[in-house]
């Protein structure tokens, strides 16, 4: 198991951030495998039970990742995220390049289901709960684009199927795009206003290795 002590980004008496590796659930699913919660025993740091999550990425989304320490601030944290609060940013590499260099997705999504475990999000205007995605292109280069992305809403796949809708899908995207290496998309800052009287509580996730050679090729600086 991942010691996630080492993968701390932020830690208080309220909070911890993680920053997530790609590849792991967050969460026992269908398809079994470890998972990250089975780690949350090592950040107790003193309190009687270990912390939970707050939100949820994708099994092969990295970055990061909010718990909340305990069932207090587990309800505010609630809160934040169910009152669209909690500032979101996202780094992607993409196959192709959109047409204007900044611009918004405003799509509803709703999950269907193709057999038993099986299952996917699509736009559904009618039926879909909404989702709204800011993105700015970074740079382009060789029929790749990278991508800043700013979700409004938290819904499952929501950048991916938006990426997608953009005719840009997340390179290595197995279910919406092409697939073939592992997915290029990372959650790189996450803002908090957990505090009233004090600014948010700020992260920032170093960009993963699985993701770097595509970043450099693209004009990353190489630092975080």
């Amino acid at each position: 198991m991942i010691d996630l002590t080492e993968r701390l980004l932020y830690r208080d008496g309220m909070m911890l951030i993680l920053n997530k590796p790609a590849g792991i659930a967050v969460h026992a699913g269908p398809s079994g495998g470890p998972t990250l919660e089975e780690g949350f025993e090592a950040l107790r740091f003193g309190l009687p039970t270990p912390p939970a999550l707050a939100h949820r990425l994708d099994r092969d989304t990295s970055g990061c990742l909010v718990l909340g320490r305990h069932s207090r601030a587990l309800r505010r944290l609630g809160r934040l995220f169910a009152a669209r609060q909690v500032e979101k940013v996202y780094w992607a590499v993409v196959q192709g390049e959109p047409n204007a260099a900044t611009g918004t997705i405003d799509m509803p999504l709703a999950k269907i289901s193709e057999h038993k475990a099986r299952w996917r999000m699509k736009g559904d205007a009618v039926h879909g709960q909404p989702a709204v995605t800011d993105y700015r292109v970074m740079a382009c280069r060789g029929g790749l684009a990278w991508l800043e992305l700013r979700p409004r809403t938290g819904r499952t796949h929501q950048i991916r199927v938006h990426c997608a809708a953009l005719g840009c899908p997340v390179a290595g995207d197995p279910v919406y795009g092409g697939g073939g290496e592992p997915l290029q998309l990372h959650a790189r800052a996450i803002g908090v206003p957990l505090y009233p009287q004090r600014p948010p509580v700020t992260a920032l996730a170093p960009v993963p290795e699985h993701m770097r050679d595509r970043l450099r090729f693209l004009g990353w600086p190489t630092e975080d």
